[in-house]
Order: C-alpha cells, then structure tokens, then sequence
C-alpha cells in the first residue's frame, strides 16, 4: 500500500510556502518538504494540525492507494533526445516534467541490467526538437511525484543519487553533454541541467553560457562541485604522454567527447592555442557519450588517451595529467526551487557526508559545494 498526499496543492492553493506553513504546524521547514515528496509520513497529530490550517479534512491530504499491477498496455511518451538512436527493446526511465512523461535511456552497468519503468516498443519522429515513443510500462498508473530528473555528464551526479535515494527521491540521470542539457532546460524536457562550459575569454565555469540561454534570471546557479579535467592515459603511461603537446603525435589514438561537451571544448581550446588542426589528431572522429565512457575506451585499449574528469580516471585506476580546474554546477529554473523533491536535493548539496564521498572517490573540491552563484 502506498500513502498518497495532497499538501503540496493545498499549501499553494492557500497562498502559504513551505516554512510559513511549517511554523503554523509546529514542525521543521525540511519535514514539509519531506512529507509532500512522499518520505515522510505523519503522525495523528501532525496531520490534524495541517488539517486544520489548510482547512481541509486529513482524507483530503492523506489516503492509501493500492500497489500498481503488472500490465501489458502501451503508452506514448516524449523520449528525451541524448546519446545514440535507442533501438526497440531498450529499458527506459520515466520521469513527469510539467504536464508530460518523459522517457530517458535507462544507464546500463557492466555487470546487471539496468533500473528501468518501461521498454521501447517504437520511437517515431513527431517534430523537429520532440520525439515521440510508444513504450511498454512495467507497471499500471506508476507516479513520478518523488523524482527528479537531471541531464549531464558529471560522474559524480551519481553519487548524488545514491544520497537522494535515502531520502526517498529518485534521481533520473540522461546522460549527455553540458550544451546539450542546457537546450533542453531551455525547452522544459528537464527538471535540472548540469553543466561545465567554460568561457575561453573569460576564465568563468558556465555563468556566461547561462546567461546567454537564460536571461532575466529564470534560473538559479548552485555549484556542485569543482573538479580536475585533463589528459586520461593508460596506467603506467606506457606511450609516455608528458605534456599538452603530445596530444597531436602521430603514434597517439585519441577518444573523443560529442559536440557540446565541456571536454571536447577544452580539448578545441588546446588544440587552436597549440596551433594544431583537428585534422592532425588521430580519432578525433571517434565519439564516447560522457567521461566514463570515454575513460572505458582508454582501459580497454581502444584508445591512447581521452580528455575527462579525474575522476573518470580514478573509476578505472588510470593516470591522469590536470589541464584545468573547473566548476561543474546545477542550473535550476525559479518555478522548480520550491518543488519539495528540490529542496531536499539542494539541502543533500550541503550534507557533511555527501561532500566526504565526492572527495574520496572522485578528487572533487566542495568547498563550494551547495552555494548559490546566481
């Protein structure tokens, strides 16, 4: 059985935010939040105290619903554009952004299926920028009230995950470039983009790139996390890679990042000031969607070398040569911050333990993280 709620709506139905409402109770702003996500559930007293400030009947805020059975039927939803054609069978995500489901590739592992709500059955182009997809649900009347879903290309978005799971917020995770989840923020087929795009005349991580899609501050800015991003090479260096200018030797097989991505920016950038062409790089055609994709090819033997985040290489235990440090920070539109699921990620942003793993496992600098940049 699973608790459904309706605080949310008639908070907002009344005029009241979160921490107002959460004065008039008597309870903590974040219980608020964690009761309309779904994670927390009240106690007699509690409810009959909201009750009685909303002006509704606990049935009208609380009731139980039944557990979603398996079903066979077909749906139509927009299948969010990242990474390469799906192909009919693969596993989706699903997520609601605003009015409409949208389904995102599930994240395969090496070794187990991934986490999915549904299969493709048959994408099939309906507009220039939205592609519709008739899908298999695994379940009958699945919500998506408690998820969130973030486009990037951080490694570290799941670590994030993991910590939001605790809460009982489920993170949907595409996977592609910075640029490319900027476009579709702007578009409103996400709730969250990460990016990392650096300005070259500038010095300053994403706030320009923000403000050109972005202007009249409809979005906020909040840091993740700083990293290091760099040459990733085999461990041991066996080809000897030493410096920025060996990544146009001839005897040298780059992995490359899609177009929009923070790493293929920096390695353009190096390249123009080195005064090298593209041409004269050896797989500069050969695509890995994300850093770990990319640091794969380089374990595996596929490549001499990639352009990715420290801790793309450390996944792997790989070498790895800094270029630059970086901010890699999360754009929010304003209509999203008071969502309760938001809140509590922008609250998990400033937990000790959160900052602790990023550092350990990923090299991160959080000494930002969590802070409003704009």
């Amino acid at each position: 059985m699973k608790i459904r709620n309706n605080l949310a709506h008639l908070r907002q139905r009344h005029g009241l935010s979160a921490r107002r409402l959460a004065e008039l109770v008597g309870v903590q702003r974040q219980t608020i939040y964690a009761m309309e996500a779904g994670t927390y559930v009240p106690n007699t007293l509690i409810a009959l105290r909201l009750a009685q400030v909303l002006q509704a009947k606990v049935e009208d805020l609380f009731s139980l619903s039944e557990s979603s059975p398996m079903v066979s039927s077909t749906q139509e939803v927009d299948l969010l554009p990242v990474g390469e054609r799906l192909q009919p069978g693969q596993p989706l995500q699903l997520c609601r952004v605003q009015k409409r489901v949208v389904g995102v590739p599930a994240l395969p592992m090496p070794s187990y299926l991934p986490a999915a709500d549904a299969v493709l059955l048959r994408p099939s182009q309906s507009g220039r920028k939205t592609t519709k997809a008739l899908i298999q649900p695994l379940l009958m009347d699945q919500e998506y009230g408690r998820r969130l879903l973030i486009a990037g290309c951080d490694p570290g978005i799941s670590v994030l995950g993991r910590h939001l799971k605790r809460a009982g917020i489920d993170l949907v995770i595409a996977s592609c470039s910075s640029l490319k989840a900027l476009e579709l923020l702007k578009r409103k087929q996400i709730h969250i983009a990460g990016s990392h795009l650096r300005d070259e005349a500038s010095g300053e991580s994403n706030l320009p790139a923000v403000r050109k899609l972005f202007p009249g501050r409809s979005v906020s800015v909040v840091n993740f996390a700083a990293w290091e991003e760099g040459i990733v090479v085999a461990r041991g260096n066996p080809k000897g890679i030493r410096k920025e200018e060996d990544i146009a030797r001839k005897d040298l097989k780059l992995i490359n990042r899609e177009t929009g991505a923070g790493s293929r920016f920096l390695l353009d950038s190096t390249l123009r000031r080195l005064g090298f062409k593209t041409s004269e790089v050896k797989g500069y055609d050969q695509i890995a969607f994300g850093h770990i994709p990319a640091a794969w090819h380089v374990h595996s033997g596929h490549a001499d070398y990639c352009i990715a985040t420290r801790a793309a290489a450390r996944v792997f235990g790989l070498d790895f040569f800094p270029l630059i440090s970086e901010r890699f920070d999360l754009v929010i539109p304003k209509q999203h911050e008071e969502f309760a699921v938001t809140q509590i990620l922008l609250d998990t942003l400033n937990r000790a333990a959160f900052h602790r793993e990023l550092e350990m496992l990923g090299g991160y600098d959080t000494s930002q993280t969590g802070k409003l940049l704009t």
